[in-house]
């Protein structure tokens, strides 16, 4: 079977750059707020960054210190090339002693050379600066006795020595190790801190920036979704219009939130750390580095198993959502015709569609990340042998094996989220393209007055040749003529089809004509402010639509109109007499439709409701045609209190509500086939008396 429930728009797209600066664009206005954030993720990085080379510097510094004794004279043979002497290096009996990471460009052939010819210690040793005052360290060397070396103001020992003395006395030899291990956990509180309050700002602020680009994005979809003409809207399901302003809207939200963010954060953090590794020990930064390509390789594979996962899910889910809406919509209909078996197993098998792509799109999540935890724990575990064997060599520091196995953790990181982060880089793509679809839309109804708005419009309206079709070639109306004077009740009439309520709507300039013109006042309404005409040219429709809230907030509508004269209008159209009966009065809440009130009332409403605002001339469309006849007398007399003194132009279904009409008109076909009052007209004998006897000739039908 067909299946009908296929959505027509891309669900997804791969990464669009077009898209991608068009959205980057909604930043601009907040470029300072977006500049602290660089801040805050910069500093948050190199605060990360410089962790494990602070625990680096505290091992072999502090915790795991070696030191060799140097001759200079090793500085002159070919294998000594690579060792550098500072001059603040502290010398010990003739030589230069140096920190076992000063060795690590020296090949393990050129350090048993040098060792051979005694230009180089064999054997590690262990320096401090030496005070006499000092009663730990005298004791100190004491106890190691010809072992130790106290020249130039530094105690210079063996190792192994060192490590055997009494605590009391290895802790005032190893007072400076002491003191730079506590610099150093300040220091990392300091740097921790640093990394907690910018990771926050960080965070807030591209939240914030998030949660401003979607309230801006909703407002220009809003303003412009309600600018576009009735032509576009109608073709729109409501449903798809408020998804754009919202599921959508906040797909991009996440872009900026959970994929901008993040991918900054991750790939300056990914750099950072290469650069790291490389400044810390070249050699195992490139044995590091050439463990990655099966890590790219499987990411390549996973995002475009992701992909194809998401794809599968977002169609699948589509059509779901759409049986569903559509099944529940017209739950009437599968009732009476006793389908809900025949719905259960349709519905099952779309159901159980998306569940294989569910589980598919957790299969690649459920593959990938134990392979990259994988990937990163070989990498780990090829750094450690390595390290080891330059550490065995005297080639590396522990304090340099430990930072590099810390940054390999914290390179990999960021490799699992990146790729999760691939399918909120789809949605918010094809999001984007939903949106911008609509906002690039540009069917509207041109507003290029020519001239200003007149305070008050007098009312008189002119139809001059007006010739309308929806759809091209299906002409609605054709060559219509017709004059309302100032003060007017005009009544149209017709078959269903004729072209009524057409009329209204190019009156209004929800739909603009094709040929001919209609004027107000003279002036062609094209060259009128289009919300000065709608603001002096309203109607009442047949479908009364009111809003959930209150009485008193439906009549204002948001509009500058006083309590007295919001009542007055009420009591011209006799709504009064209903509301004070209400237990809240002007304040009752309705609820969604209006489904508290009876359609007669909601009728009474929507007077009120344009009799508050104003207008000059007021259209009236078929307000009476499917109420009963207690109601069409109560709308009778909320007619007549709303059309006093004003032009107006009523459709009416049924025609007893026009009999003291000014004027009617017949409509036919898109014509104007007869005008006149209503006994001349019957007395006519024409189309309007055809339409007199259908409903009042012993028939029930209406026109």
């Amino acid at each position: 079977m067909a299946d009908y429930f296929d959505s027509d728009e891309a669900i997804t797209r791969d990464y669009d750059s077009r898209i991608a600066k068009r959205l980057l664009h909604y930043i601009a206005p907040y470029w300072k707020l977006a500049l602290v954030a660089l801040v805050a993720l910069v500093l948050d990085t190199a605060g990360e960054l410089y962790t494990p080379v602070l625990e680096k510097d505290t091992v072999d510094n502090a915790l795991v210190v070696s030191y060799y004794a140097v001759d200079p004279h090793a500085l002159s043979t070919p294998e000594g090339k690579s060792i550098t002497i500072k001059p603040d290096d502290p010398v010990v009996a003739g030589r230069a002693v140096l920190p076992a990471s000063r060795f690590s460009g020296l090949s393990a052939a050129d350090r048993k050379i040098l060792e051979s010819k005694a230009l180089i210690g064999r054997e590690p040793g262990y320096i401090a600066a030496f005070d006499p005052s000092n009663a730990g360290q005298n004791a100190a060397i004491k106890t190691l006795g010809h072992l130790a070396i106290v020249d130039n103001g530094y105690i210079f020992a063996p190792l192994s020595a060192v490590k055997k003395l009494p605590s009391a006395e290895a802790a005032a030899l190893r007072a400076a190790d002491s003191r730079i291990i506590s610099r150093n956990v300040i220091l990392l509180l300091i740097i921790l801190f640093v990394v907690l309050v910018a990771g926050f700002i960080e965070s807030y602020i591209a939240n914030l920036i998030g949660q401003r680009v979607m309230k801006d994005l909703r407002m220009e979809l809003f303003r412009h979704t309600e600018s576009r003409s009735l032509s576009f809207l109608s073709r729109q399901p409501v449903g798809r219009l408020v998804t754009r302003m919202t599921s959508d809207v906040e797909t991009i939200n996440e872009f900026f939130t959970d994929v901008v963010a993040s991918f900054l954060k991750d790939a300056s953090l990914m750099a950072g750390v290469l650069v790291v590794l490389l400044l810390l020990d070249w050699k195992l930064a490139l044995i590091t580095l050439a463990t990655l390509p099966p890590v790219a390789i499987v990411t390549g594979i996973s995002r475009r198993k992701s992909r194809d996962a998401f794809r599968r899910q977002r169609t699948w889910l589509s059509k779901v959502n759409s049986y569903i809406a559509e099944r529940l919509a017209g739950i009437n209909v599968v009732k009476l015709f006793a389908r809900e078996n025949a719905s259960r197993s349709e519905f099952e098998q779309r159901d159980t569609e998306l569940m294989k792509a569910n589980l598919g799109e957790v299969y690649v999540y459920a593959t990938f990340r134990p392979l990259v935890d994988f990937l990163g724990s070989l990498t780990t575990a090829i750094v450690i042998y390595a390290g080891a064997s330059l550490f065995g060599a005297h080639l590396l520091s522990l304090g340099t094996l430990i930072a590099f196995v810390n940054l390999i953790g914290m390179f990999y990181s960021p490799i699992q989220d990146i790729s999760e982060k691939y399918t909120i880089l789809q949605s918010a793509m094809a999001g984007g393209e939903r949106v911008f679809k609509l906002l690039d839309e540009k069917e509207e109804i041109p507003d290029n007055p020519k001239r200003p708005m007149p305070s008050r419009l007098r009312g008189h309206l002119q139809f001059d040749h007006v010739g309308f079709a929806y759809k091209e070639g299906e002409p609605v109306l054709r060559d219509v003529c017709f004059n309302v004077e100032p003060g007017e009740m005009v009544a149209i009439v017709g078959y269903t089809g004729a072209g009524k309520t057409t009329i209204t709507n190019l009156i209004t300039r929800l739909w603009d004509v094709q040929s001919g013109e209609i004027r107000i006042d003279g002036i062609p309404i094209r060259d009128m402010p289009l919300a000065g005409l709608r603001s002096q040219v309203q109607s009442v429709l047949q479908d009364v639509f009111l809003f959930s809230g209150t009485i008193d907030r439906n009549i204002r509508l948001g509009g500058d109109i006083s309590a007295e004269r919001m009542k007055l209008a009420a009591e011209a159209v006799h709504a009064d007499e209903f509301i004070d009966s209400l237990p809240d009065g002007y304040n009752t809440v309705l609820t969604e439709g209006a489904t508290n009130l009876s359609g007669g009332q909601r009728q009474l409403l929507s007077f009120a409701r344009v009799l508050a605002h104003d207008p000059s001339i007021i259209i009236l469309d078929e307000a009476t045609s499917a109420v009963d006849t207690e109601t069409e007398l109560m709308i009778q007399r909320g007619v007549e209190g709303l059309l006093k003194g004003r032009t107006s132009v009523v459709i009416a279904h049924r025609l007893s509500t026009i009999r003291n009409a000014d004027r009617i008109i017949v409509l036919s076909g898109g014509r104007v086939v007869e005008e006149g009052k209503h006994d001349a007209l019957l007395n006519k004998r024409g189309l309007y008396w055809k339409l007199y006897q259908l409903q009042y000739g012993g028939t029930e039908e209406t026109v």
